[in-house]
């Protein structure tokens, strides 16, 4: 990452392009889940107008919404735009780490003191966060929420912490301290102190849900994402896949490389999401539960998955497993594809996992700066 940017954490400020917000992934083309209950949405009436792409945006879990319908009546769509936001703030409601009133924040207080009942949802997303935690050789952890406040990522300004606060933070980390029992539903956290952050997967889950409830409303064609996690499915007017834009890490343009999906789902996490840059070097945000610092190695990962709940679920970890643990676990698992950037001077290294090989395209404008490897 280019320390001359000056800059530190930050999610706002994203630039528009064609309409769209430039977030880890974006839509290359003009725009033209389980046990809960879903608000009602009508479906959407047959018409006799062209079918176009509508796109409507909205706010949750801190950061953008947005639903991309192919309708031929935008305004009898609405109220499936208006589902979808309802269904990603009450998952936000649920999962945030910003509120004092969300589920998470309630097992965060109480949790440590005995077995804690938890909401359903949760429960789910909290059962598949451990067993990626098993997988992934401990690099999704979802205690690492002290290390990332000890660094200023969640809830303060970044910068480096002292050697003595970031000790006492490694202390607190580490999944093994939580007992889950899926079939009473409860959660016990083994030591005070110690926190759970959904943040790296709750995203990925709630894409999933909308998806799912705009497909039992009769929706064939739609793209759904929270900042940059998406799910795709059926296709666009123009095209018989969405043509997705994967963002430049260091951001020399929108995006450096296009990949078209269908009935699939995408997510990425670099280093220029958020970072601070402190004696002469650059620490991203991704920690590694392992060590206790900042991941290094890599500045982008972008996973593809049949939902994007495993897409999310995985791209942080492969981050955090550096270029040969990450290419190495993603050839041993078949439900996800991997996409990695290694830095290099002047020229970066872009790993490809083979079977993305016959869709992976390289912008004209991205090929003196990225070299193209598959694995």
């Amino acid at each position: 990452m280019e320390e001359s940017r000056g800059r530190q954490a930050t999610g706002a400020g994203r630039r528009i392009l064609a309409g769209a917000l430039v977030s880890a992934l974006s839509l290359v083309a003009p725009l033209s889940p389980r046990g809960h209950a879903d608000p009602p949405a009508a479906s959407i009436p047959p018409s006799d107008a062209p079918r176009r792409s509508v796109a409507y945006m909205g706010r949750a879990m801190g950061t953008y919404t947005r639903v991309v319908l192919v309708t031929a009546d935008s305004v009898a769509a609405e109220p499936m735009a208006r589902m979808a936001q309802t269904i990603f703030s009450r998952i936000d409601s649920l999962m945030s780490n910003w509120t004092t009133t969300s589920e998470v924040a309630r097992l965060n207080r109480e949790a440590a003191a005995g077995a804690t009942r938890v909401q359903p949802e949760v429960a789910r997303v909290i059962a598949t966060s451990l067993r990626v935690w098993r997988e992934s050789d401990g690099t999704n952890d979802i205690t690492v929420e002290p290390l990332v406040r000890a660094w200023g990522f969640l809830g303060g300004r970044p910068r480096v912490p002292t050697a003595a606060e970031a000790e006492a933070a490694f202390h607190r980390v580490g999944a093994g301290q939580l007992h889950f029992d899926p079939e009473a539903g409860t959660l016990r956290y083994e030591n005070p102190g110690v926190q759970i952050d959904l943040g790296g997967i709750a995203k990925g889950y709630s894409v999933d849900v909308v998806a799912e409830s705009l497909k039992a409303r009769g929706v064939t064609d739609a793209l759904v994402e929270i900042s940059g996690n998406m799910a795709a499915f059926g296709h666009p007017v123009d095209s018989p896949r969405w043509r997705i834009g994967i963002r430049d890490p260091r951001d020399r343009m929108p995006y450096f490389a296009r990949l078209p999906l269908r009935d699939e789902a995408i997510s990425t996490s670099g280093k220029y999401e958020q970072f601070v840059a402190a004696n002469g070097r650059t620490y991203g945000h991704i920690m590694d539960p392992r060590t206790g610092r900042p991941a290094e190695g890599l500045i982008s990962v972008t996973v593809v998955a049949h939902t994007a709940f495993d897409a999310d679920a995985w791209d942080t970890p492969l981050f955090a497993l550096g270029p040969a643990g990450a290419r190495r676990k993603a050839r041993e698992r078949d439900d996800i594809a991997a996409v990695l950037v290694v830095p290099g001077d002047g020229v970066d290294t872009v790993w490809v996992e083979s079977v993305l090989k016959d869709r992976f395209v390289l912008e004209p404008g991205a090929q003196r700066l990225f070299h193209v490897e598959y694995f």
